[in-house]
C-alpha cells in the first residue's frame, strides 16, 4: 500500500482496529469514535447528535433500546426539563434585577414561566451512558442566560434525575 492509498484508507495499521459501522432501523448508521457509538437522532425540534455506550463490536443493546424510546419519552420529559431550566434561570434573573450583575446584554432573555424557556435553549446532544451504575439519558442544552455552560438534563426511564449545571458532550 503506497502513501496515497494509506491517506485515502486511513492507513492499513489503524484500519485493523476500527469498528464496523452499526446500522439501527430507527437511528440509522452509528460509528464508533473516541470510545462511543455516534450518530444522530431525529426529534420534534430537529436532528441532534446521539452518543451511545457500547463495546468495540457494537452499541450496548440496552442503550440502543433506550435511545429508540427517546422520541416517545421526550414529550413526557418536557415539564421536568422546563421546570429545571427555569429553576436554573431564576438566580441569573434575580442577580440582574438586584444589580449584582452588570446590565443584561441584548441576548439575556426575560422569562416569566417555565414553559417560556424553550425559545431560549438549544439541544446540543442526546447521550445514553452509564452514570452511577445506571443507564442514563442525558440531554445537553445550551441557554441564552448561561452562555458559558452546557446544561445536562438527566433521566432514568421517565424519572427526572437532575440538571447538571456544567457538562461536556461525550
Amino acid at each position: 500500500m503506497d502513501s496515497a492509498e494509506r491517506a485515502t484508507n486511513g492507513g492499513f495499521m489503524f484500519g485493523l482496529f476500527q469498528s464496523t459501522p452499526f446500522s439501527d432501523p430507527m437511528l440509522g448508521e452509528l460509528v464508533r469514535w473516541r470510545g462511543f457509538w455516534r450518530g444522530s437522532i431525529q426529534l420534534e425540534s430537529g436532528s441532534a447528535p446521539l452518543v451511545l455506550t457500547g463495546t468495540r463490536t457494537g452499541p450496548d443493546p440496552m442503550a440502543l433500546a433506550v435511545a429508540n424510546e427517546v422520541q416517545a419519552r421526550i414529550a413526557n420529559w418536557r415539564a421536568a426539563i422546563e421546570a429545571a431550566m427555569f429553576e436554573h434561570y431564576e438566580p441569573y434573573a434575580e442577580a440582574l434585577a438586584a444589580g449584582e450583575e452588570p446590565e443584561a446584554s441584548e441576548g439575556f432573555p426575560s422569562i416569566a414561566t417555565p414553559a417560556a424557556v424553550w425559545p431560549h435553549v438549544s439541544l446540543q446532544y442526546v447521550a445514553v451512558l452509564p452514570l452511577s451504575g445506571h443507564l442514563t439519558t442525558e440531554l445537553g442544552y445550551t441557554t441564552r442566560w448561561d452562555e458559558e455552560h452546557t446544561l445536562g438534563v438527566r433521566f432514568k426511564g421517565d424519572r427526572f434525575l437532575e440538571l447538571c449545571g456544567s457538562v461536556l458532550a461525550p
